[in-house]
């Protein structure tokens, strides 16, 4: 009985509907006009609509079941291992680095923009290292495995990548002066939304959103972000203001002449558990065992991945500048 009540438990969180439940239960229903009552009746969306997408995919395109197999496995496991680290690394990191914060901010919307603001920062120095430095891509690497997009990607990442991710988007954060309690607002709503650009092409085709494509990153930039075309590769790593992007050279739209292949360019099987969320922890590994010297044991370790000791790098870097110079001459 108590296997039943905590699966019951785990299906009800995972729907996002355990906080309005509880609210519901207390009777008090203008509670729904604060930030607590307009929350939980934001968090079932995602569930939703990951659902409707898979039907949908179900019933005018079949979809990737393997995709859907492996991110529910990694899921389930991430649940298990990781549930409650990265809370733990955002408490320690605002208790830490308060005391350093360069200026006092409060809870009001221009303070909240600009909380947004270096979140999105933070967000991109993290997002960005998760792509350059190979030890973190080994633990990026599964939320880029998925061979399709939907929403179910959204689970997909390696259970000490969160705890990485929040300690410098916290940290960050905290030391330019965003109090508490303007963070934890900005990561709701950049949890949401960056759980919705992970929509996938059976729900919505075209996912540029018209003139809004070029004030906001919208579904279409993180699919590029997803992408293994050399044109496409480490690019977008913003979340909802691609302000950072565009400063950093990292901005780029996707082309329709251009189809999106998903995935990551390592030969790997997608369909299975181990692969995805192991494999390039493997394959450094083996890269580590095999190199010449400590020199460049450590440096296939903090270089970028595809980076080699032999000079014949095929980084992603190399391959979209490879690709740019050909289009060129073309």
């Amino acid at each position: 009985m108590e296997i039943l009540l905590e699966l019951w438990n785990e299906v009800i969180g995972f729907l996002g509907i355990t906080q309005a439940l509880e609210l519901l239960q207390a009777g008090d229903y203008t509670v729904f006009t604060t930030y607590d009552g307009v929350a939980s009746l934001i968090y079932p969306i995602i569930p939703f609509l990951l659902i409707l997408e898979f039907i949908v995919g179900l019933v005018y395109k079949k979809p990737q079941i393997k995709v859907y197999r492996v991110n529910f496995l990694i899921y389930i496991f991430n649940r298990f291992v990781g549930r409650f680290i990265a809370i733990a690394m955002v408490t320690f990191c605002i208790g830490v680095f308060s005391k350093y914060a360069i200026l006092q901010t409060s809870y009001t919307w221009y303070w909240l923009i600009y909380a947004y603001i270096v979140w999105e920062l933070a967000h991109f120095v993290y997002h960005y290292l998760g792509h350059k430095v190979r030890l973190f891509w080994c633990l990026h690497s599964t939320h880029h495995a998925p061979e399709e997009m939907n929403l179910s990607v959204t689970h997909a990442h390696f259970f000490l990548e969160a705890p990485y991710a929040d300690t410098i988007r916290t940290s960050i954060c905290i030391v330019l002066g965003v109090k508490p309690e303007l963070l934890f607002t900005v990561m709701f709503i950049d949890g949401t939304y960056g759980a919705f650009i992970h929509i996938g092409e059976n729900m919505i085709r075209d996912a540029r959103f018209g003139f809004l494509n070029k004030i906001m990153l919208t579904p279409s930039h993180h699919r590029v972000h997803h992408a293994r075309n050399p044109l496409y590769m480490d690019t977008n790593f913003c979340n909802l203001l691609n302000i950072w992007d565009r400063v950093f050279g990292t901005y780029q739209e996707e082309q329709k002449t251009v189809q999106i292949e998903y995935g990551i360019t390592r030969q790997m099987d997608s369909g299975n558990f181990w692969d995805v969320y192991f494999g390039e922890i493997v394959a450094l590994a083996k890269d580590v065992f095999k190199a010449p010297g400590i020199v460049n044991k450590f440096l296939y370790i903090v270089m970028p991945p595809g980076w080699s000791h032999t000079g014949e790098h095929k980084t992603a870097k190399v391959a979209r500048n490879h690709y740019l110079s050909t289009q060129q001459e073309s």
